[in-house]
């Protein structure tokens, strides 16, 4: 499974505008609805917002990974945004978030959803990467950079 199996280039947000980890979750969800216009906003986000209540899915190392199963889905849907100025997420370091990564998977479908997860982890852990990519000049750059890695891991 690759990432780009899931995330199209029209889902990378370069410059988030959200200050706060709501605000964050709700600009995340946008390219999710915009790909999949049947699914209702309002419960997306509510179900992403139940998962953090959970735990915080900020990493630390300034990267975050929310993440939930929502019904309505028939295949995973991701998107990825990057907070220049970053996002207090709660993180395991206390430091704020600048790189996330929204993973929506279908209900019914924790096999994908946890071989996604563990997929976005394992190329998150690289810190020439993450660098990389709050360095990025434009989306444009960003997804080039998350397809070469993608690519790169087996």
């Amino acid at each position: 499974m690759r990432i780009l199996d899931f995330l199209g280039s029209s889902a990378i947000i370069g410059s988030m505008k959200a200050t706060s980890k709501e605000e964050a979750l709700a600009e995340l969800v946008g390219p999710i609805l915009e790909a999949n216009p049947d699914l209702d906003k309002k419960q997306l986000l509510q179900t992403i917002l139940e998962r953090e209540k959970l735990g915080s899915t900020g990493l630390g190392g300034g990267v975050a990974i929310p993440h939930g199963k929502f019904d309505g889905l028939d295949k995973l849907a991701a998107s990825f945004g990057r907070s220049q100025k970053g996002i207090d997420f709660s993180s395991m370091d206390n430091k704020p978030a600048h790189l996330f990564f929204m993973l929506i998977a279908p209900k019914n479908c924790a096999g994908d959803h946890l071989k996604a997860l563990a997929r976005i982890s394992r190329l998150f852990k690289d810190p020439i990467l993450t660098n990389s990519l709050k360095q990025a000049e434009n989306s444009a750059q960003i997804y080039g950079l998350l397809e070469e890695s993608d690519l790169k891991f087996p």
